[in-house]
């Protein structure tokens, strides 16, 4: 598949996640706002910086107790920095969405913890960076995470993720990256 087609593909499920999402009462106004920074694991050589918008869903399943499962939307840009390595290039910016599901305890006076997996669409503005050649300009990420929501409203959270992200071998090559990312939010 060329870059071109996978671009549109990228571009036609972005759409589509975010049209879908618009269009359920499940998704509410802008929730929060977060700041993540992220260290590649493995091979490669990469950092990233980046910042998300989040919108939390009105839903909430298996309401046992204090704890229950619930999720938001993920619209986020980063920027991996990078040495040039093989390919030349050294940097790229990415723009995600991504659905997360996440199993929390309601919010306490002073921590409430959760985890959460969250598997989204990536598109980024080159397919390579260092030694990596992505061979397309998406992927889709997918991610594992813990963390704690504080504060006098949980307005506070702080997230660990481990992050994979491959191209689920839509081009030739797909070697794929992985992070180890620290997300400091801000819930509204």
């Amino acid at each position: 598949m060329n870059i071109r087609l996978s671009s549109r593909l990228a571009i036609v499920y972005i759409t589509t996640v975010l049209t879908l999402g618009a269009g359920t009462n499940s998704v509410q106004a802008w929730s929060g706002v977060a700041l993540d920074l992220g260290i590649a694991a493995g091979d490669a050589d990469v950092d990233r910086f980046g910042v998300a918008l989040t919108w939390d869903w009105s839903a909430q399943w298996l309401t046992d107790g204090d704890w229950y499962l619930g999720g938001y939307w993920e619209l986020g840009a980063s920027y991996w920095d990078g040495d040039e390595g093989r390919t030349g290039n050294d940097a790229l910016g990415d723009f995600h969405v991504t659905p997360v599901l996440r199993y929390q305890r309601k919010p306490s006076l002073i921590f409430s913890p959760f985890v959460e997996f969250g598997v989204g669409a990536h598109v980024h503005t080159d397919d390579t960076i260092g030694n990596k050649r992505f061979d397309v300009p998406f992927a889709f990420g997918s991610h594992l995470g813990g963390g704690v929501r504080f504060g006098s409203r949980a307005q506070y959270e702080l997230i660990y993720r481990f992050q994979h992200l491959s191209n689920a071998g839509i081009g030739d090559d797909n070697p794929g990256i992985n992070f180890h990312v620290l997300n400091l939010g801000y819930r509204f």
